[in-house]
């Protein structure tokens, strides 16, 4: 198996019709270059790790379908050198404890590349487990930049760093001349490093003249104690950096008390679920700061028909980088020549202009995405579109 040449990508709506068009997904035909008596070894096995219970639940099926499209597509293809992917999954349920027991259990499974995570305080606690073991990550949401500072070897992402998405929500709110700014976050990890981080752009010299931080309790089912601390403060935008449960609550409570000004959120609250918790007319107009998702991502109409067909629904967030995961996988364990750890993360270093939906691949030295490719989205009729690509 071997990755279509960069120049087969000359753009998205090329991809696109190589879904439809040829019906071999992403990857393409082989030419059996790997074709050798390691294909008598059993499956090539893909660990998942991706909330299937609790509050985040909703997101699991995105990124676990997506990861399963595209093995099915690559398995259709003979396999990664003649051997077929298997994907096994396991509920992190967006909590450590949890986290740290479905990495376990997927490390006592077998797996030989670790493809998931999507709440980066559920995902740090499995660093070390999977380091132990050998195990390389790819992983497709999980973005806190603490993730990126234990300066790991086998830890990959390819979702926008905590840092890049602060600076592109710095860059928005400094467009819209906001002057005065209040940060909310439910302080877990992610959460708390994307506020902080914005907080310190924004008081820069040339910034907003005043920001205001909020911390709040996460699963709670009352936030009118921290908005009237917020709204005290009388900002003209609101920043809320953790999930879509907590973000949906804040934002109806928000209009509910009568603020009037914007409300932006984070990755982490992009989901049609916040829309129905927040009431159509409370989301109307909220802004997010988000890389690629199926609906912001031109020329993917034959993935998204492709999704549609194997599925009877929607690809929601994430699922496109769940979907990449893979791919990336198949493609280290191809130049690899193997499963073996070292020799899988040496070709994940080595990768040059992987085609991806966010772009050409090559990972920065701490092995993350040289642009993080944030963008602003905004709720329209229900639905998050494209506000400005930020570029």
């Amino acid at each position: 198996m071997r990755a279509i040449p960069l120049k087969s990508f000359t753009s998205l709506a090329v991809l696109g019709l190589l879904v439809t068009g040829c019906g071999q997904g992403l990857l393409g035909g082989g030419d059996g270059a790997g074709q050798t008596a390691a294909g008598k070894d059993g499956p090539i096995v893909l660990g998942m790790l991706i909330p299937q219970s609790g509050s985040e639940a909703a997101i699991g099926p995105y990124m676990s379908n997506a990861a399963q499209l595209a093995i099915d597509e690559i398995n259709a293809k003979g396999g990664v050198l003649g051997r077929q992917l298997e994907l096994k999954t396991a509920d992190d349920a967006c909590d450590a404890q949890s986290a740290a027991a479905g990495a376990n259990k997927l490390v006592t499974e077998g797996v030989d590349v670790s493809v998931g995570g999507y709440c980066s305080g559920a995902t740090l606690p499995t660093l070390p487990i999977f380091g132990k073991a050998g195990i390389p990550m790819i992983i497709p949401a999980a973005n806190s930049q603490e993730l990126v500072d234990q300066k790991l070897e086998h830890v990959f992402l390819i979702n926008g760093t905590g840092s890049q998405q602060a600076a592109a929500a710095e860059k928005w709110i400094t467009k819209q001349g906001s002057k005065s700014v209040a940060l909310m976050h439910d302080n877990t990890s992610y959460s708390k490093d994307i506020a902080l981080r914005t907080q310190s752009l924004l008081e820069a010299p040339g910034g907003a003249e005043a920001t205001i931080t909020e911390a709040v309790t996460p699963k709670e089912s009352d936030y009118s104690a921290n908005i009237t601390n917020v709204l005290a403060k009388k900002p003209d935008f609101v920043y809320w950096t953790g999930y879509f449960q907590e973000g949906g609550l804040i934002a109806r409570q928000l209009r509910q008390a009568g603020y009037k000004g914007s409300i932006m959120v984070g990755d982490g609250s992009v989901s049609p679920k916040l829309v129905e918790i927040a009431g159509a007319e409370a989301a109307e107009g909220l802004y997010a700061t988000m890389t690629q998702t199926p609906d912001t991502l031109e020329g993917a109409e034959g993935w998204i028909d492709a999704y549609r067909k194997k599925y009877g629904a929607e690809p929601g967030p994430y699922s496109n980088q769940a979907y990449d995961a893979v791919r990336l996988a198949a493609e280290a364990v191809t130049k690899a020549g193997g499963t073996d750890g070292t020799k899988v993360i040496a070709a994940l270093e080595a990768i040059d202009g992987f085609p991806m939906f966010s772009g050409p691949l090559k990972f920065t030295p701490e092995h993350t995405l040289a642009n993080g490719g944030f963008q602003i989205l905004v709720v329209k009729s229900d639905k998050f579109a494209l506000q400005d690509s930020l570029k």
